[in-house]
């Protein structure tokens, strides 16, 4: 049995012209460029001679170039930290604006603000308060009597990045799950009370279980996030030289680029980037068959 609206006549020519931009953007702009990359992977070339031929030389090196491999272990490192920490943060956030409070609109406005805020002016803020000798949290610090702290030198900056990447995706994470979350039938709720549950209880056995396809949906979306984070990063640990003192693999792919002009290295970085979060996107997939309740 056949279900829709089928266009006839005209339409079908309309319908044509309007997916026209959309068929390119995606045969040039996706595609397109991906293909180039991929071709580009197994070339030298330096934006200005002609590209020679390198073969999978570019991809057997990045196992031997220590700042590629410093890069892709951080990038490891934060998304290890990022993934969990947004997808919890914002669920047990939306869990609390789920509730009938006085001003909750109010409240998921300010949480969502930095979702929508641009990622230069939030980095000067978060500079401003991570500051060694004028930032707020030093002084917030020394006002109790506690040493002040190098938040964005080398051994804390890790953290610090984590935390203002964290503190700008929870908000989108929140409107997610806020639509799971409303999507549950109030019945539910009241037969585990019926049951004797606890609060607690019913957040495990009820919540939980009935939200799991937007913990899917948001554990996918902060993995690739992760794995392509870049802006706060950058704008929080840049060094003199355009360096960086947590450098991950989108900046390396970056640098090598444009910095140095090695458009194959890049190329072949970017490819193993992608592999890297379809491999994730796999796991993803098989971890949903299983656990996943869809009602």
């Amino acid at each position: 049995m056949e279900y829709g609206l089928k266009p006839l006549g005209r339409e079908k020519l309309w319908l044509w012209v309007m997916l026209v931009p959309t068929i390119i953007g995606l045969a040039f702009g996706t595609i397109g460029s991906l293909l180039a990359t991929l071709t580009l992977s197994f070339f030298d070339w330096d934006l200005i001679g002609t590209p020679t031929w390198a073969g999978i030389s570019n991809y057997v090196q990045l196992f031997q170039n220590e700042s590629y491999m410093e890069a892709f272990s951080n990038t490891l490192k934060f998304s290890a930290m990022y993934v969990p920490s947004v997808v919890i943060i914002s669920l047990l956030l939306a869990v609390l604006l789920n509730r009938k409070i006085r001003g909750v609109g109010v409240f998921r406005t300010v949480y969502f603000l930095p979702t929508v805020t641009s990622a230069v002016a939030t980095a000067l803020v978060w500079n401003m308060i991570y500051g060694r000798d004028t930032g707020i949290l030093n002084f917030m610090l020394e006002s109790v009597g506690l040493s002040p702290v190098c938040w964005l030198c080398t051994n804390n900056a890790m953290l610090s990045v984590v935390i203002v990447n964290v503190w700008g995706a929870i908000g989108e994470g929140m409107i997610i799950f806020l639509a799971g979350l409303t999507a549950i039938p109030r019945d539910y709720y009241e037969a585990a009370e019926l049951d004797g549950a606890s609060g607690f209880q019913q957040f495990l056995r009820v919540t939980v279980p009935l939200v799991t396809p937007s913990i899917f949906f948001q554990t996918l979306i902060a993995a690739i996030n992760a794995f392509q984070a870049y802006d706060y990063i950058y704008m929080l640990t840049r060094r003199s030289g355009g360096d960086s003192s947590v450098p991950v693999a989108v900046f390396s792919i970056y640098r090598n680029a444009f910095h140095f002009f090695r458009m194959g290295d890049a190329s072949a970085q970017a490819i193993q980037l992608a592999l890297l979060v379809a491999v994730f996107m796999g796991v993803m997939f098989w971890w949903e068959r299983r656990y996943v309740v869809y009602e």
